[in-house]
């Protein structure tokens, strides 16, 4: 949930960017890093091995405007690839106000991207969350490869909440924005539901 900083009347958000390994969620961040005015956004924290794969995560804070004057922040995490680092990808979801489900497009991964959108609802109830009730926003990645499965096919493969959903090609930038604007847009209403009594 949004941690709420009363004395810097300030609301920090936290999105967790998850799916399976190398389907693009850190490419995400680095590029949305490079795009953002250096006012408007902290530190890029990557903790990767030397194949560029995410340990752990990657933490951008960015200040995107007021909520009844309070300045938002949003704290922008992906998790873990591998299904070794799960505890990693507990720990991240702990606090969460919005994922981003990355998918790799490539149909070779279409058994990972079930396989870790399932390890999503699993973690997510662990931490008393409800996938079907959380902001949720799907990435479709990698659009730019060969042998990639239809849009059509990625929606009924884990678009059963009819979200938002973007084809993306992430080391180009095309869908990132779009993805990011889609996530803080639902985050921002369950936000201003939950801020009435403030």
């Amino acid at each position: 949930m949004s941690f709420i900083n009363y004395s810097a009347r300030e609301i920090n958000c936290k999105i967790v960017y998850y799916g399976p390994g190398l389907c693009g969620k850190t490419t995400n961040l680095q590029y949305i890093y490079s795009r953002m005015k250096p006012e408007a956004r902290g530190k890029l924290i990557s903790l990767a091995t030397e194949t560029e794969r995410t340990l752990f995560f990657d933490f951008l804070p960015l200040s995107l405007g007021d909520v009844r004057g309070f300045k938002t922040r949003f704290h922008l995490y992906t998790v873990p690839g591998q299904v070794f680092y799960d505890a990693s990808r507990k720990l991240i979801l702990k606090g969460v106000d919005g994922v981003v489900f990355v998918a790799d497009s490539q149909i070779s991964r279409m058994d990972a991207n079930v396989e870790s959108f399932e390890n999503l609802r699993v973690n997510l109830k662990e931490q008393g969350y409800d996938l079907d009730r959380i902001p949720l926003v799907l990435q479709y990645n990698k659009r730019d490869l060969k042998e990639i499965a239809s849009v059509s096919e990625l929606h009924s493969l884990l678009n059963y909440r009819n979200v938002p959903e973007f084809e993306a090609v992430a080391t180009k930038g095309i869908g990132v924005f779009e993805t990011l604007k889609a996530i803080i847009k639902l985050v921002l209403v369950e936000l201003r539901k939950g801020t009435a009594r403030f």
